[in-house]
């Protein structure tokens, strides 16, 4: 895929998967784009420093709500 210089970034997913996003983000009222731009910043902060809390808390969940841990 290439890079260019603009601001704009194209992608192509499935229809489907499309959709159920749009749907998904109308429930919370969030627009696309602020929703990509919230998702790359934390992105961005966890690649600099990875939340070594977020780890844990995710792995305890898993443990108490009985799935099996790998």
């Amino acid at each position: 895929m290439s890079r260019g210089n603009s601001g704009r970034i194209v992608l192509e997913i499935d229809p489907l998967i499309k959709d159920n996003l749009y749907v998904a983000l109308a429930k919370k009222r969030l627009t696309l784009k602020d929703w990509f731009l919230d998702q790359c910043c934390d992105f961005i902060e966890t690649s600099k420093q990875p939340r070594l809390f977020d780890e844990i808390v995710a792995e305890k969940q898993s443990h108490y709500l009985g799935k099996n841990e790998s």
